[in-house]
């Protein structure tokens, strides 16, 4: 796998990469994606298998603008018209019906389609060079930690023939996947991944629907029924290899009986515990939820890589970006509140 940085200077290099079917690292303001022709069922076929990602999972297509987006979908309700006005470019994926000409393993064969205009320079600069739209999951295997910077790409996919390069532009401004909703039916908006945009801000926008957060398809049976899911609701995902337990935001520490990396959200809760032995990692020293977003994936990694038997984190304050934060958490943990 190539490592083109600066990212810039290579866009060309990628484009003709991904016009000729292969994959490409890709930057976004979110995660690293793994990117490829969307409009190829061979394409979007080698994403799942670079990825070992099961076929039932859905991916996102990255699009350079919203007519691009909506090109793709077979119709628009006006609250998504609404939303994309205000959060595209950025990070905020829809779920709409899917126009048929489209490859089914897109969307796992259901009739909708995850649809994003992502909002970072080197993303839209290669979605301009390229004239594709882009499928793009999160750059490494499947269920680990989401890839935040170029090396991280590397370390997960680098044996992977079929990945050209990575285009190199840095860390991730976010450091979370994008929030994802769908429209069901008229007046209701479904939140199928709490993301980088925060859910307080997207409730302004639209008056007069139902909003409703569904964690997994067993959250809600009727959706579940109608085969209505969207990637990122596996139950357990974006884990490290070690074991990771979460405990609600004022537990005490566990007993350190095997060596443990510690997952803290701030300086405060760092003084609190000053007793903690082994490697300890701060998601925002100054209580920032959204520097806290963008370092998680990366302190996840420096801890899984430690010379330690488990990893222990706490729930980090439920409002804003940090309620998205918890969801990576619980669906990376092994148990939740306890370490039985």
């Amino acid at each position: 796998m190539r490592h083109w940085k600066p990212a810039k200077d290579y866009l060309e290099h990628a484009a003709e990469a991904l016009r000729q079917g292969q994959l490409v690292g890709m930057p976004t303001e979110t995660v690293y994606g793994l990117a490829g022709n969307a409009h190829s069922a061979e394409v979007v076929a080698s994403i799942f298998s670079a990825k070992g990602r099961p076929t039932f999972d859905p991916l996102i297509v990255h699009a350079l603008d919203t007519e691009a987006a909506f090109a793709m979908a077979a119709e628009v309700p006006e609250a998504a018209r609404q939303l994309a006005e205000r959060f595209w470019p950025g990070p905020l994926t829809l779920v709409l019906p899917r126009k048929p000409d489209m490859p089914d393993l897109l969307s796992a064969g259901l009739s909708t389609m995850a649809l994003r205009v992502p909002a970072h320079p080197v993303a839209r600069q290669l979605l301009a060079t390229c004239g594709l739209p882009l499928a793009a999951p999160s750059a490494n295997r499947f269920g680990h930690i989401s890839p935040t910077c170029a090396e991280h790409v590397i370390e997960e996919l680098g044996d992977v023939e079929r990945i050209a390069g990575v285009l190199d532009a840095g860390p991730c401004t976010l450091g979370v996947e994008s929030t994802v909703v769908g429209f069901p039916e008229p007046g209701r908006i479904v939140v199928y991944r709490l993301g980088g945009l925060p859910l307080e801000e997207l409730r302004e926008m639209v008056d007069g629907v139902e909003w409703v957060e569904v964690r997994d398809a067993e959250d809600d049976p009727e959706l579940a029924k109608r085969g209505e899911q969207s990637p990122g609701m596996l139950a357990r995902h974006y884990a490290p290899g070690k074991p990771l337990h979460l405990l609600s935001a004022d537990a005490m520490p566990p007993s350190a009986e095997e060596p443990t990396g510690w997952l803290l959200y701030d300086h405060g809760q760092r003084d609190r515990f000053s007793h903690l032995s082994g490697p300890v990692e701060i998601l925002s020293p100054g209580g920032n939820l959204n520097e806290a977003a963008t370092r998680l994936f990366a302190c996840m990694r420096s801890l899984d890589a430690a010379n330690i038997r488990r990893i222990v984190a706490w729930r980090v304050p439920d409002e804003g970006l940090g309620r998205a934060i918890n969801d990576r958490l619980s669906r990376a943990a092994i148990s939740t509140d306890g370490l039985g």
